[in-house]
């Protein structure tokens, strides 16, 4: 099955910018070939670097790896409860509360390569369990509207987008 890239009514223009770093235009194929690019830098990021912060109040490396793990559960929890047709406004999240309690300092970078993995094959399993009608559902979450397909674009956009902060801030 093959699930296209949203349209722009179907999420706010500050999704827009994650969105727009994916380049295919197939949810599963994009979710897949993410998860193998993002893991492959992952153990290409010298262990030095992991607890490098490049400026007073900017995350590590690890507290990066951290947000996007927690980032996709959320968007996978949101697209399965508007894919049910729960109609529920979602609260949003304030991932600056989120990180310094991750505890991403006392984690190794096996622990959170193994976490990535398990995140994004459930996501992978959860979006491939949705019926056409499905994707296209919307919900309301941090009083935004927002599609199911768009919450799986998001996902891989928002990984592309950290991995491109890491590279250009943390590792050159």
């Amino acid at each position: 099955m093959l699930i296209t890239k949203p349209e722009t009514s179907e999420f706010s223009p500050y999704y827009g910018n994650y969105i727009n770093k994916v380049e295919r235009n197939d949810l599963l194929a994009v979710l897949t070939e993410n998860r193998e690019i993002f893991s492959l830098f992952l153990k290409s990021i010298p262990k030095e670097k992991l607890d490098y912060c490049y400026a007073e109040g900017k995350w590590s490396i690890k507290e990066i790896i951290v947000h996007l793990i927690d980032a996709e559960r959320i968007f996978a929890y949101r697209a399965l409860r508007f894919a049910r047709n729960d109609n529920t406004e979602l609260a949003g999240f304030d991932e600056n509360e989120y990180v310094p309690e991750s505890n991403a300092v006392n984690q190794s970078i096996d622990m959170l390569f193994e976490e990535f993995q398990a995140v994004r094959n459930a996501s992978i399993t959860l979006f491939k369990s949705f019926t056409p009608a499905m994707f296209i559902r919307t919900g309301t979450a941090n009083g935004k509207e927002i599609s199911v397909r768009a919450l799986g674009f998001i996902i891989a956009g928002h990984t592309i987008h950290h991995q491109q902060i890491i590279i250009k801030r943390y590792l050159y």
